[in-house]
């Protein structure tokens, strides 16, 4: 691994984003939610992605200075058509807008069509967390996964994520696909040469697959086989409810806005397709005293981490402890890369003429 401090990473990437044609402030946002994944250890939505970033803004299929289309406005609730824009920054500034509207009616709701990738959905909901509100954030995402008892792709991975503030800075922020796991993983897997495992995802026969070169490929034209929705093949291990949740996702996200929903959303070669989000915040206070809701969650969350691991285990987590620790890690460590990654930054870097960072060890 080769580890970069926090600031001269997104410095790098902000400096891509800034030759590529993207408008400072929104290559700044859009640098610092690449990063935040990297930093929490989620490298399927890190910077790992920067060079499809590049290609999309070359082909014109991600913008930069889009200043979204409002399609209908009430004091809670906000629909946009982004228009191709970038989705990192755009999404940040949504939610910034959801939240505003939830500081005035306790409430604050938006759906999005026709925007790009939003990194990680987490960044999001913890928006809204910090400002004694819970936080909700979706997408859809091109059509990956396969419907229980199918054989061919019908929704993306589609990730919810859901963020809620306890005392002192700490929260709950459950960020997950509702596919078993995300094409990043899928990608990763590509990348160190490794098969995938049993229930991530099957073929073109819609039988279980350990083939990740094989499975993009065939997923990237349309040949059929993608990824098992949550809890597996079949009805057995739950696989119709992660199978649902995603269906869920893409009603709130694409039907609300008007989106494009299902097989429609499809990748090209060189980027990813155009998507739907969605975003909430609900302020704390519309249900009890912000203190006190936050000293219960502070209250179930140590009673969580207390409980006794199951043998062979060292602890118990709660969601989003791990990516909250790793960070913290990051902050005097710097943030970890693989080599391969680094590699393709720099030669992104170097073709733009963007001043390379040491690494920090």
């Amino acid at each position: 691994m080769v580890y970069i401090f926090r600031p001269d990473l997104e410095g790098l990437c902000s400096g891509i984003f800034v030759k590529l044609g993207i408008p400072l402030e929104e290559a700044e946002d859009s640098a610092r939610i690449l990063v935040a994944a990297d930093a929490r250890g989620i490298e399927s939505h890190g910077t790992a992605r920067i060079k499809r970033y590049a290609d999309g803004i070359r082909s014109g299929f991600m913008k930069g200075g889009v200043v979204p289309r409002v399609l209908r406005e009430t004091p809670l609730s906000l629909v946009l058509d982004a228009e191709g824009a970038m989705g990192l920054s755009l999404s940040k500034k949504s939610m910034e807008k959801v939240i505003a509207m939830a500081k005035k009616q306790g409430l604050g709701i938006c759906s999005i069509r026709n925007s790009n990738h939003f990194g990680i959905a987490g960044f999001y909901a913890e928006m809204a967390a910090r400002q004694d509100m819970i936080g909700i954030a979706m997408t859809n995402t091109a059509a990956l996964g396969v419907p229980t008892f199918a054989r061919e792709a019908m929704f993306g991975t589609n990730p919810v994520a859901f963020a809620a503030p306890g005392l002192d800075g700490r929260m709950f922020c459950l960020d997950m696909a509702t596919t078993t796991v995300t094409r990043g993983k899928i990608e990763v897997a590509a990348r160190k040469g490794k098969s995938i495992l049993p229930g991530w995802a099957v073929g073109t026969n819609g039988l279980s697959t350990g083939d990740p070169v094989k499975l993009l490929d065939d997923m990237l034209f349309k040949r059929g086989g993608g990824l098992l929705p949550l809890g597996g093949e079949g009805e057995a291990m739950g696989g119709y409810k992660g199978y649902g949740l995603a269906v869920m996702v893409d009603i709130l996200c694409a039907l609300c806005s008007g989106g494009s929903f299902g097989g429609a959303v499809r990748d090209s070669e060189i980027t990813s397709a155009r998507v739907c989000h969605f975003f909430m915040a609900l302020r704390l206070d519309i249900f009890r005293d912000p203190d006190d809701f936050k000293r219960d969650i502070s209250r179930m969350l140590d009673e969580l981490i207390s409980l006794r691991p199951a043998e062979g285990e060292e602890r118990v987590y709660y969601a989003g402890l791990k990516e909250h620790e790793a960070e913290a890690r990051c902050e005097k460590e710097g943030v970890p890369l693989t080599e391969e990654v680094w590699k393709v930054l720099k030669e992104t870097a170097v073709g733009l003429g963007v001043e390379i960072p040491c690494p920090a060890r």
